[in-house]
Parts: structure tokens; C-alpha cells; sequence
């Protein structure tokens, strides 16, 4: 199949400067054609200068059109609970999160749900996760084999929890080990799966546990790891209580051998030096996210100390904490927290950091987060503005309100990043076949 869209093209050759709305590394190419050819990004074309009639042309022309988002931090159960009233994060577990989590014990419950938050990732604008199902194998089994319907690059791994937990959630290190190995056997680099070994958090897991998990990423190498660390005050006074020959809560796991390069950690909220120093070393990155970690009070991510620690960052919604599967309202609430710490994200930092540099960070930039020739064509076409506010604001932006002269691009995507959400979405391909596409668009 070749295909053809037309529209504003937008996406990054490198590393924005942090912060910055300079254009170095913003690849912007108005009114183009990105051509597809069997699935893979096979170059760009002036809109004036259309491709042969053997290509399949779908004319976009006026909206937007970027990389697939790559959300570096979800729960595919946890639509059951977004938008929970509640209070910190460990009562919102209890009260919430392993209720609804219990239910994927179930196969039916299981694929019911799988099918469903995919469909609504890439209803949002979202082509690419890392994704923790629950402790059931099934739950695991089942998102995997929704992802590879789909085409979709989905990192996920049965979560392991053998301890402070529920009955109905909780697993044991042997049966949990079987249960790993099987699935990476199955799963593992099938299609576009990939397995990570999911630590629920260091205070639901036992030491052994822990242990186990560190063993399954030596036998394996290319596992992912993921995890939360240092998300709430009180979460990381408990795990001080478990673990009191550790130096912090990030250091549990690198004592545990679970710290390198394919390590994506939530939150990273409650850091000091040292451990952003050992995220640097050990080449792990923190999934940064902002609308959880103010819709649940737990603090400001400050990402500034990141970038001068030079360790990585992506962007999570992280649903159900967070309150959106919109990766626009994710940055855009991002935009907020880095306010309050004093500081500016701009839209290219941001953007960058759900688009290609979540995908270096993943190590998956030879396939995703760019428009480079030979990327798979994960692609959403987006409209500028949708309802009369966000037209006008857009309009001032293209110069288009008479006394007003035009703005900047980056004013234009800004704007667009803050107003927008996943009603703005048009259309979205995964591997250059369309997945979603808006009724009426």
C-alpha cells in the first residue's frame, strides 16, 4: 500500500534545546505530502507537487500532522477509576485502583478492557505505550494480543505484587517467575510486543521478589523494567521503613539490579542528587506525570534538575491517576507544574518528549517518533483548533485577525498544545494503516 497524506508536516531531527522556543531541531514543513509505502516513511513532497496516481492520496490540507505520541506510562485497567474523587495515592490504591484491578482476573474482563484502552490510546492520539496490565497473566496475555491486532508498539509485562496487597492480587515469586518466562517465550519481540518486567512498586514486593525481577532482566537481555519510584512523601517514608539498608527508594532497585538503559521509572518526584546522578549513570529514564501527580496531590516534578543531572524524560498520562488518555492535556498540565518550579517547557521540549525523545529513550528511535525515511508510519493528523475559541486564538496566530500581526510557529503550537485535546484528533495510522478515524472528519 502507498499512501499519501497531505498536510502541515511537523516533527523533530534532534534534541530541542531545553526549554528554549528557538527552532534548532524542529523539522517543519507546511503543506507537504509524507509518503508511505508499505508502512515505512518513504520521504515528503511539496503540496504543489502531488505523487503519481498509483498512491492513495488523502488530502489533509490545513491540519496537523505529527508522530504518533508514545505515553511512557499507563494502566490498561485502571479506566474503571479515572476521575475518582479520592485522597493520596496509597488510599486512592486501596479505594480505587485494586478493586477495579481484581476484575482482569477474569479472560473476558481481560480482552474487554485491553480492546478497549487501545482503541481509546489511539482515539487520543496516542500510537505507541508502555502499559502495566494487572498481576493476572491473562490480563498480560490479553493485552498483547490486543496490541498485535492493532500493529501497535505496546511495552507491557504481567505486574509483580506478592506482598501488602489484596487477596486476588497478590502473587508468589516462583509462580510469578513461570509465569514471566512464559510470557516472554510468547510475546516477547512478536509483532511489535515487547515484555517488561513490571514491579508494581518496591513496597509490594518482597526482597525476593525484587531479586527474581533483577535474575529475569540478566537472562534476558532487551527486557524492559518498569516501575513507579518517589511518587508520594508518604509512599517513600514506607519504603524507607521496608528496605533501611538502602540509601533511598531508587536505590532499592538498583541493588537489585533493575536499573539500566530500557528502565522506565513514574514519577521521580522525591529525588535528591545521588539518585539523579545513578539515573544518569545507569541510563534509566523517569516518565514524567503531571496531571496524576496533581490530580493526587503528590508534588512537582522538577525537570530542570533533570536536564542538569542530564538524565532522560518522557511524558505519562498515567491513567487512572492521570485524568486524561490525551497526551495534549498531559503536556499541557506539564506546562503548569514546570511554572510553579520557575521554570518554562516550551512546546518544542514538550513535544519532543512524548515524540522522538521518548522513543531514544526507549531505544526504539530507529522505528518511532519521527517522519526520518524507513520510520514506521505511526502518524496522527490533527486539526489546529477546534470550537470558536481556540479557531480565534489560531487565527491570531497565523495573522490572520486583521490588526494583528502574525505570530511565531511556536506561539501557533503552543496554543495548540494548551487548548487542544483528543477532540482535535482527525485520523491515526499505526504502520501506515488507519486505525481511528473522527466520524463526520
Amino acid at each position: 500500500m502507498r499512501l499519501a497524506l497531505r498536510g502541515d508536516l511537523l516533527d523533530f531531527s534532534g534534541t530541542p534545546v531545553w526549554g528554549s522556543s528557538v527552532m534548532a531541531s524542529v523539522r517543519w514543513r507546511p503543506d507537504h505530502w509524507l509518503l508511505v509505502d508499505t508502512g515505512r516513511i518513504a520521504g515528503a513532497l511539496p503540496g504543489d507537487e502531488p505523487p503519481g496516481e498509483d498512491w492513495q492520496r488523502v488530502d489533509h490540507r490545513g491540519r496537523l500532522i505529527l508522530p504518533g505520541f508514545i505515553d511512557t506510562h499507563v494502566h490498561c485497567p485502571q479506566l474503571d477509576v479515572i476521575a475518582s474523587y479520592g485522597t493520596g495515592l496509597l488510599d486512592w490504591l486501596d479505594t480505587y485502583t485494586f478493586p477495579a484491578e481484581r476484575r482482569f482476573a477474569d479472560p473476558a474482563v481481560a480482552a474487554e478492557g485491553a480492546a478497549r484502552f487501545l482503541d481509546a490510546l489511539l482515539a487520543h492520539g496516542t500510537t505507541a505505550a508502555v502499559v502495566f496490565p494487572t498481576v493476572h497473566k491473562v490480563s498480560a496475555e490479553a493485552l498483547f494480543a490486543a496490541a498485535a491486532e492493532r500493529s501497535m508498539r505496546v511495552v507491557a509485562g504481567k505486574v509483580l505484587m506478592d506482598r501488602h496487597a489484596p487477596d486476588g492480587l497478590r502473587d508468589d515469586v516462583a509462580g510469578a517467575e513461570a509465569d514471566c518466562e512464559d510470557l516472554i517465550e510468547r510475546w516477547h519481540g512478536r509483532g511489535r510486543n515487547a515484555y517488561a518486567v513490571t514491579v508494581r512498586f518496591a513496597a509490594t514486593s518482597t526482597p525476593g521478589q525484587l531479586a527474581m525481577a533483577g535474575a529475569l532482566a540478566r537472562h534476558h537481555p532487551g527486557l524492559y523494567l518498569q516501575t513507579h519510584v518517589a511518587e508520594n512523601r508518604d509512599e517513600v517514608k514506607w519504603v524507607a521503613e521496608l528496605f533501611p539498608e538502602a540509601r533511598s527508594y531508587l536505590d532499592v532497585y538498583h541493588r537489585h539490579g533493575l536499573l539500566h538503559e530500557r528502565s522506565v521509572l513514574a514519577h521521580g518526584i522525591w529525588l535528591d542528587t545521588h539518585d539523579r546522578a545513578l539515573l544518569r549513570d545507569t541510563g534509566a529514564q523517569i516518565a514524567f506525570c503531571p496531571s496524576s501527580n496533581l490530580f493526587l496531590g503528590s508534588g512537582l516534578f522538577d525537570w530542570q534538575a533533570a536536564v542538569d543531572a542530564g538524565h532522560r524524560v518522557s511524558l505519562a498520562s498515567d491513567v487512572g491517576g492521570g485524568t486524561s488518555l490525551s497526551m495534549l492535556r498531559t503536556l499541557a498540565e506539564g506546562y503548569k507544574v514546570q511554572a510553579l518550579h520557575g521554570t518554562r517547557l516550551s512546546a518544542w521540549s514538550a513535544l519532543h518528549a512524548a515524540t522522538r525523545g521518548a522513543a531514544e529513550a526507549l531505544g526504539l528511535d530507529g522505528e518511532i517518533g519521527h517522519f526520518d525515511t524507513g520510520a514506521l508510519a505511526d502518524v496522527v493528523v490533527w486539526d489546529w483548533a477546534v470550537g470558536d475559541v481556540a479557531g480565534h486564538r489560531d487565527a491570531v496566530a497565523c495573522g490572520a485577525v486583521p490588526g494583528l500581526p502574525a505570530q511565531e510557529l511556536h506561539a501557533r503550537v503552543f496554543a495548540w498544545m494548551t487548548l487542544g485535546d483528543e477532540r482535535n484528533v482527525a485520523a491515526a495510522y499505526v504502520a501506515g494503516m488507519p486505525r481511528f478515524e473522527r466520524v463526520g472528519v
